[in-house]
């Protein structure tokens, strides 16, 4: 028996592993080569977009970041004026007649600044033309008693400095030479301040930046006490003087047992950042130029404080 095997042929068929992993790789080369790819135009079109953003986040950051310090500052400006109101009243509070010891000391005065002071004049935002805000500078001094000891306090602000401007300095005094005698406080503090004595060991530099400072003393019955309206007092126990007009405030002395029933004290103090504006300028006329239409960045401070030591027979 015989077998015969004919017409046999061999073939590979395509779907075979190896021949489909070339097929693959094969088209997908030819889609990657096929498919369009990004143009010049269109990669400089999404930088811009890019830079765009990263610009409007910048700014969206440098603005908080502004808007941050501002707060900061204003907070560190308010924070401080309000301290130094608070140590003012505290000291009012503590004003004493002296009872004519001594032969007459000042128990309070407030008085005009010194050295042909100019006011400064602002404008007010929003008012109208020509209506401006006059910023008065008075210094005042305090007489108080801790048991036997006498004390002499003074507030003043420097209106000749141009390193530090407006600086408020206290007067503070208690030392043994004056625990008998109060009657040479007022000239010890009036003295240091007309002979410009800013580094007496008997002064501190409180801030700087102050603009505005008044103080108003009123008698038992709300009146307040000015040059217009008199006697308040007694005889010889309240001494006025003759004022300019634009400074608009009453200068006296108070002698005897004659205190104010109630001392109203206004402060303003300008914003650092301005403040450091106007200290790089040369000149005082630069200066009161600058802060001539800056009246919205000065801040204002004001108390009513009660003088619990007012004698109501010096009203009589």
């Amino acid at each position: 028996m015989k077998f015969q095997i004919s017409n046999f042929k061999l073939r590979i068929h395509p779907s075979s592993a190896g021949d489909s992993s070339v097929s693959q790789i094969a088209n997908r080369r030819s889609q990657i080569e096929n498919s369009p790819a990004f143009s010049l135009i269109e990669v400089l079109i999404v930088v811009s977009l890019m830079s765009l953003i990263v610009l409007a986040l910048m700014a969206v950051f440098s603005s908080t970041q502004r808007a941050f310090r501002a707060a900061v500052t204003q907070t560190d400006v308010l924070e401080g004026s309000r301290a130094a109101v608070d140590l003012m009243a505290s000291d009012l509070r503590g004003l004493t007649p002296s009872d004519n010891y001594s032969n007459g000391a000042v128990n309070f005065s407030t008085l005009a600044n010194y050295n042909n002071y100019s006011p400064l004049l602002q404008s007010m935002p929003g008012a109208i033309t020509g209506v401006q805000r006059t910023n008065l500078l008075n210094y005042f001094f305090v007489l108080s008693r801790e048991n036997t000891k006498w004390i002499g306090i003074g507030y003043v602000v420097d209106n000749t400095n141009t390193s530090n401007l407006y600086p408020l300095y206290r007067y503070y005094r208690d030392d043994l030479n004056v625990q008998s005698d109060p009657l040479f406080l007022f000239s010890d503090f009036t003295g240091i301040v007309n002979s410009g004595q800013w580094a007496n060991t008997n002064m501190s530099h409180l801030m700087d930046g102050v603009v505005h400072l008044t103080v108003r003393g009123y008698d038992p019955n709300g009146r307040w006490i000015n040059n217009f309206y008199q006697p308040y007092t007694n005889a010889a126990t309240t001494e006025f003087f003759n004022v300019p007009a634009s400074y608009g405030e009453a200068q006296f002395y108070m002698f005897s047992n004659t205190v104010p029933a109630s001392v109203e004290l206004e402060l303003g103090v300008i914003e650092d950042s301005t403040l450091q504006r106007a200290e790089s300028l040369p000149t005082s006329a630069l200066r009161a130029q600058y802060l001539s239409d800056k009246s919205g960045v000065v801040h204002l401070f004001r108390q009513r404080v009660n003088i619990p030591n007012v004698d109501p027979t010096a009203y009589q």
